[in-house]
């Protein structure tokens, strides 16, 4: 699934009148940068949620054949967030694993290894975490050496039952998660999956991270946008083939 409902207010005026998944980096719509990714590692079932201007998304991939790959939609009238867009689509889902992406993330990342990673460790989730100087401002993912999590923005498993240190991470906006996460979530309400993972770290359960040390921006500002067209210029990160 790709997270493409957002306002994209931090990029006005820009995003004016097109939605920030349709803006170009190296000439390329940010979304088919993703929607390239997925492909390359065989995805070819993908979800989009949509809510501002999402019909120029729409529009603009359509039934995804031009990509050889199927292409649905969830309309959001208003929004749900990365939690209640994942509720919302979970029909979609069919009671088996899947993996998110945030539609403003562009990323170089081995969807395939991570794929086989979250398979061989069997945790309801794996959230795909970079190391990063400033992972407090982001919101800190705390995990041991083993690779599992057991702390988000603070919450989780207390200090006192921790046998050994945690490395504090950011969260790069992809993970793969078992939809039984959802169960409970209520349906058309606003709500984080941040949220979610912390009530599962609470009850016990296990996640993991896959640390990504290669290229990854978050297309947020103007600024990270202006640098990410600089670096598709300077082949630093060029679209999955």
């Amino acid at each position: 699934m790709i997270l493409a409902a957002g306002l994209g207010t931090r990029l006005r005026p820009l995003t004016n009148t097109i939605p920030k998944p349709l803006l170009p980096v190296g000439g390329t719509p940010l979304i088919i940068w993703n929607l390239l990714l997925l492909r390359a590692c065989g995805i070819r079932d993908v979800i989009i949620n949509l809510h501002y201007l999402g019909h120029l998304i729409e529009e603009a991939i359509g039934d995804g054949s031009g990509w050889d790959m199927q292409v649905r939609y969830s309309h959001e009238p208003t929004l749900l967030g990365t939690g209640g867009g994942l509720k919302a689509a979970e029909w979609f889902f069919e009671h088996h694993p899947f993996l998110v992406i945030n539609g403003d993330t562009l990323i170089d990342l081995d969807v395939k290894t991570l794929v086989e990673f979250h398979q061989t460790h069997g945790g309801v989730a794996t959230l795909v975490l970079r190391d990063d100087p400033q992972a407090a401002q982001w919101g800190a993912v705390e995990s041991d050496a083993q690779n599992r999590i057991f702390r988000i923005n603070g919450r989780g498993m207390s200090k006192a039952e921790l046998t050994g240190p945690l490395f504090e991470r950011m969260f790069a906006g992809v993970h793969i998660l078992h939809p039984s996460i959802l169960h409970d979530a209520p349906a058309d309400r606003s709500f984080s999956i941040i949220d979610s993972y912390m009530n599962e770290l609470v009850r016990g359960s296990k996640l993991f991270g896959f640390l990504h040390a290669a290229y990854w921006s978050d297309i947020g500002t103007m600024a990270r946008y202006a640098q990410a067209q600089a670096d598709a210029e300077a082949g630093v990160i060029a679209p999955t083939t």
